[in-house]
């Protein structure tokens, strides 16, 4: 595995919460030599090898040679001779799900929780290579790899956008409040709403972490199928101390009141409304590589394994918990509750918090039976899996 120098990431606490007070969500920043010693986790051949596989979300961007004009296909891809040896990109999201290497990069950014992320997008980009001027509704950390690329970005505004094509949003010219060419381990940070342009000034790669939010109507949306699925809800409005009504065509304000707080009981049913957000926040953004066991595991190689290997959770997967109820029971892993014995709570929380929990912490769980069955269930599905620390 590669190890990556991530201490000025991660300075301390003070400039985490620097960062946080002056441009989280406010303006853009160049974070130089962020990446000590920056060596790419993953080689160009496999990135465009993840590419040639259907399940993996891959695109190229590239420019039409005879009249400029942006292109914009997806993969999967076998060959990329046509393109020549320069203006193209080849984009693949969610890195993290399928390089365990890659995946590293996330680590110094855990100050923000795990429910925001998005994922961890790589771009392989000739000289003269981008997808174009465009606006992104969420925050990223753009980390340079090997190579070099020049960043504008513009003021967050009023700016007009267009389709340059079918899969591409583009934006009109901007002026630059940041005009930057990133080398190998500095971060560009981008707030919502800015736009931004990256060109390949040398073949590069380039790591972005992502991290957004739901909109209102997706949650809505969500929400609207978590009852329907779980048959909640169902209930319909009563008044039987209706009074004698004067205007038959009118909705009188105590029966809008009925009708939104017949909507608002329901939201503020914390037990139906964590239930939903627990769900609705692990369920996988892209698709997930499980692993698929040759065998079961039995209860003596689990506790073998729990004294002298790490627990690693699968790239990608979301597990998180609330910590109001994390005593009472229950988590939320890859879109379903999932219940648990009270006393097992500690060690559920490390799974949760961490993508590899270290023997020393497990060590004192190999003769807690309820954890043995509990992690023999997920192990068995493919969410977790051992590592050998020798």
């Amino acid at each position: 595995m590669v190890q990556l120098d991530l201490s000025s990431v991660c300075q301390s606490s003070d400039k985490i919460s620097e960062f946080l007070q002056t441009y989280w969500q406010k303006k853009p920043v160049v974070i130089r030599d962020a990446f000590k010693n920056f060596q790419d986790p993953i080689s160009a051949n496999e990135i465009a090898g993840l590419a040639c596989e259907e399940q993996v979300q891959s695109r190229l961007v590239y420019k039409n040679k005879t009249d400029d004009s942006w292109q914009a296909e997806f993969g999967p891809f076998h060959d990329y001779q046509h393109l020549g040896d320069k203006n193209w990109s080849l984009v693949v999201q969610a890195l993290d799900h399928w390089s365990e290497d890659a995946a590293q990069i996330i680590e110094p950014f855990r100050f923000i929780p795990h429910w925001r992320l998005d994922d961890l997008m790589v771009s392989f980009a000739t000289p003269g290579g981008g997808v174009g001027p465009h606006i992104d509704l969420y925050d990223v950390f753009i980390c340079q790899g090997s190579g070099k690329r020049n960043w504008r970005v513009g003021n967050k505004g009023q700016h007009r956008e267009f389709s340059a094509h079918a899969a591409l949003l583009h934006v009109d010219p901007f002026e630059a409040m940041i005009d930057v060419e990133l080398n190998p381990g500095d971060i560009l940070y981008i707030p919502p709403g800015f736009p931004h342009e990256g060109i390949t000034l040398e073949t590069s790669l380039s790591f972005s972490v992502g991290f957004r939010t739901n909109s209102t109507v997706s949650i809505v949306s969500g929400f609207a199928d978590h009852l329907i699925d779980n048959e909640q809800a169902t209930e319909l409005i009563e008044d039987p101390q209706r009074v004698v009504s004067r205007q038959s065509g009118a909705i009188e304000h105590t029966d809008y009141l009925l009708i939104k707080n017949q909507l608002l009981s329901v939201i503020n049913n914390d037990n139906s409304f964590r239930q939903f957000v627990g769900c609705f926040l692990t369920q996988a953004k892209h698709e997930l590589d499980l692993l698929s066991a040759d065998e079961l595991y039995s209860d003596e190689v689990i506790q073998a394994a729990l004294s002298h290997a790490n627990l690693n959770r699968l790239g990608g997967l979301r597990a998180f918990y609330f910590p109001e109820t994390l005593s009472q029971g229950f988590c939320y892993i890859d879109g379903q509750q999932v219940r648990f014995p009270q006393e097992i709570s500690p060690i559920i929380k490390l799974l949760c918090d961490n993508v590899v929990v270290p023997k020393s912490a497990l060590s004192a769980w190999q003769n807690n039976q309820d954890f043995i069955d509990f992690i023999k269930n997920q192990l068995d599905t493919g969410y977790w899996y051992f590592s050998d620390t020798s």
